[in-house]
């Protein structure tokens, strides 16, 4: 009889934790809506990836090569010095990441929405590139490559630049024609006044919002504006004396991770910071950066990523299929 009650209750516990399961399961399947969102971000990303095939470059401040007097273009010694590097073709978003893709990626996986903090919840376009940290950035491309099907993440700094200058050509600004022309191929401060007139409690804040100026000859939008990109390379300022000339990932360890682009918070302050709105400019910044817990104002009222965003890469050889 004791033998009986103890099957039966082992019995029970296993049909509780199948329900269990059951019910989990359950709770992680999108609903119909959700799963729309999905596939449409989805066709999103296929539409535009752009293949970029592989080839050889001279990376860093090129300076002494194509300038007559032999002088550095940033003057910075971490993009010194140049150096040959090959890489294998790869393909690249043409785009940044904005808050309505991570909205959709957020709402799949159960987290609550990033920078809804109470002033940042004003740069919350739909179109803005969203404010998210290296380990927010990482997931969210390693997520979109598994509903794409094909390997998805955060591009290498020598893929980045290769992009950036149109396959290694020496171009210093990642424009369409590689000149930095403000309000016809990057913002002004006059046009961001304007712009964040339309927008509900801006307050004359200087927003951004994608695709607004001509792509570069490659394809891709925004390389010169609107938030630093994250890359998947841990950042040394040193790293140019020894980086390989294949494939070039970055340190093995580190603390900062590598960024490229420019914020551009004004755009004449952009040409002001040792060139960092040209294709050969590189910074570290902490991959999770947030606030004290005492500064309870500034966790309260701000995103501390949101100088941050994401455009992913694939490494696959071949296109994506259209689409």
């Amino acid at each position: 009889m004791i033998k009986q009650h103890i099957a039966l209750i082992l019995l029970a516990g296993v049909a509780l934790a199948a329900c269990a399961r059951t019910a989990d399961t359950a709770q992680k399947t999108p609903s119909p809506e959700l799963q729309q969102k999905i596939q449409q971000l989805v066709q999103k990303t296929k539409k535009n990836m752009i293949f970029v095939e592989g080839g050889s470059f001279m990376m860093g401040d090129f300076g002494p090569i194509t300038r007559k007097d032999k002088l550095p273009i940033t003057g910075l010694y971490a993009a010194m010095p140049v150096h040959k590097v090959t890489l294998d073709s790869f393909s690249l978003n043409a785009y940044k990441t904005t808050f309505e893709d991570f909205d959709i990626y957020s709402e799949a996986i159960g987290l609550p929405k990033v920078g809804m903090q109470e002033i940042a919840k004003i740069y919350r376009q739909p179109n803005a590139p969203a404010g998210i940290s290296w380990q927010q950035a990482q997931d969210y491309c390693q997520w979109l490559g598994q509903q794409v099907g094909v390997p998805m993440n955060l591009p290498t700094e020598a893929q980045w630049e290769y992009t950036a200058r149109n396959r290694g050509q020496y171009i210093i600004y990642p424009t369409d024609n590689g000149e930095y022309e403000l309000g016809r191929n990057v913002w002004s401060d006059e046009q961001r006044r304007e712009f964040s007139k339309s927008v509900p409690d801006a307050e004359g804040l200087k927003l951004p919002v994608l695709g607004k100026f001509p792509p570069t000859p490659l394809g891709f939008y925004d390389m010169a504006t609107d938030n630093y990109e994250w890359m998947s390379d841990w950042f040394d300022p040193t790293y140019y004396k020894t980086s390989p000339e294949q494939n070039p990932q970055g340190p093995a360890t580190g603390t900062l991770k590598s960024v490229r682009s420019t914020r551009q918070v004004g755009a004449a302050q952009s040409l002001q910071w040792g060139g960092s709105v040209t294709t050969i400019y590189r910074k570290g910044m902490e991959p999770n950066r947030q606030f004290d817990k005492d500064d309870k104002d500034g966790i309260k009222y701000l995103n501390p990523n949101s100088a941050t965003s994401v455009r992913c890469a694939s490494n696959a050889a071949q296109p994506f299929l259209n689409k």
